[in-house]
């Protein structure tokens, strides 16, 4: 199947939900914002939110600083 993350067209293999996207890229759920077509998601939404041909996914990390 084929998305589009942060702007490329990716091919998501057999990852089906949100949630196994971020684990697929090893990201830190804690430290991870992400936006579905459009719609903004918290944490809890991410294993329920499935994935479907031509998605739109933004994904931002947040970095403390100072």
């Amino acid at each position: 199947m084929t998305i589009f993350l942060n702007g490329d067209r990716t091919d998501c293999g057999d990852t089906r939900t949100i949630d196994e996207l971020i684990q697929r890229h090893r990201l830190a759920p804690e430290t991870t914002l992400v936006e579905h077509n459009g719609k903004p998601l918290r944490r809890r939404q991410w294993p329920e939110e499935t994935l479907q041909e031509g998605d739109r996914i933004e994904i931002l990390r947040v970095a403390a600083g100072g």
